[in-house]
């Protein structure tokens, strides 16, 4: 396969967009479809992922019309490798011969293979080395950007007009009510509702509960109602974080579907969460965060609006963190103390009396 600058000259109907990531990283990527629509209105854009995209390429309709499900790599830890099916996907992928591919998973150390196996008219996509740069096609990973900003910085670099980073989670009339129903159900006033959401995929991404309990306690304290968010599988993290808290804080793990929840934090007051996925959808929807980030790259994954998010960490040299359990006590975590976060929540909150 030759590497040359992007002919956008030539008849460009089909794209293949490679991205096997999840929620949070998704999210993080739809400036850069979004502008890509733009400078192909008529295309058929398609995002090879993973299952878990399915919600995302639902809610996006205007940047993507299909998922197509990637198998799996061994390089890649999101999922286990369904080896059965990977000779059916390249076959499939080399068949329908995309007239664009574009690689942003990463700096492209196994991704690049992958999205060359498939066998696309043109690609781009990064290297991982300044050296590898092709004008126009391949850009040298930059490693010093946001997330956000980093797939920007890509399609300009093939020759796109590529500047608007704000975050969108687009909400349907169908969530709302959802979302008021599940409202109405639980007692919620949702204009004095604090989320907290204690979960994350890998425990050494997580705030120790104990302290998010001693956070929802105070919170609980000021007269705000307070719920917590979740999936199913995190629910008896719920219940335990509810006993702790010595309040009768609402529990709405596993009582969302993405959207609903969505619709609930648009019009809640603040989140206090873990920096994942949920806090990219508060981003989405303009709704105030505190975000612990225990383990991330914070430069990475920090919401770009400083004055709606604040990010709590803990400066340690083993950042990023990709132990499930961190090996050698969690000082990323612990180094954010109740008194830091509260002092954020406070000032999110104001000091004004709930009525």
């Amino acid at each position: 396969m030759k590497y040359t600058a992007i002919d956008w000259n030539a008849s460009i109907k089909s794209v293949a967009v490679f991205r096997a990531l999840n929620l949070g990283d998704m999210l993080c990527a739809m400036p850069a479809l979004r502008a890509l629509r733009r400078r192909l209105p008529e295309a058929r854009i398609s995002l090879i992922g993973l299952k878990s995209a399915i919600p995302v390429v639902q809610r996006f309709p205007d940047y993507l019309d299909e998922l197509i499900e990637f198998p799996g790599d061994a390089a890649f830890p999101e999922q286990a490798v369904q080896k059965n099916e990977l000779s059916d996907f390249y076959r499939n992928m080399r068949d329908r011969s995309f007239d664009l591919a574009l690689q942003v998973h990463g700096s492209g150390q196994r991704s690049n293979e992958i999205v060359k196996t498939m066998a696309p008219v043109q690609w781009a996509g990064f290297v991982p080395d300044h050296s590898q740069q092709v004008k126009g096609q391949l850009l040298a990973w930059p490693d010093h950007l946001h997330e956000v900003h980093r797939y920007l910085a890509l399609l300009r670099y093939i020759g796109l007009d590529a500047y608007d980073d704000t975050l969108e989670f687009p909400v349907s009339s169908s969530d709302k009510v959802l979302a008021d129903d599940i409202a109405s159900q639980m007692g919620l006033r949702l204009d004095k509702t604090v989320f907290i959401h204690p979960g994350a995929r890998l425990a050494s991404r997580r705030w120790p509960l104990e302290r998010f309990a001693k956070v929802a306690r105070a919170i609980a304290d000021r007269g705000w109602q307070t719920a917590i968010t979740g999936s199913p599988s995190e629910i008896e993290m719920a219940l335990q974080l509810r006993a702790s808290s010595g309040h009768a804080l609402v529990n709405l793990c596993g009582a969302t579907s993405l959207g609903s929840l969505a619709s609930l934090l648009q019009r809640g007051k603040l989140l206090v969460c873990n920096d994942t996925g949920i806090s990219h959808v508060a981003a989405g929807v303009r709704l105030h965060s505190v975000v612990i980030a225990s383990g991330s790259d914070v430069l990475r994954w920090a919401p770009l609006d400083s004055s709606r998010h604040t990010v709590l960490y803990a400066p340690t040299g083993c950042r990023p963190c990709a132990y499930e359990e961190c090996p050698i006590g969690h000082p990323c975590a612990l180094g954010v103390e109740v008194r830091h976060v509260m002092a954020e929540v406070n000032r999110h909150l104001s000091e004004e009396a709930v009525q």
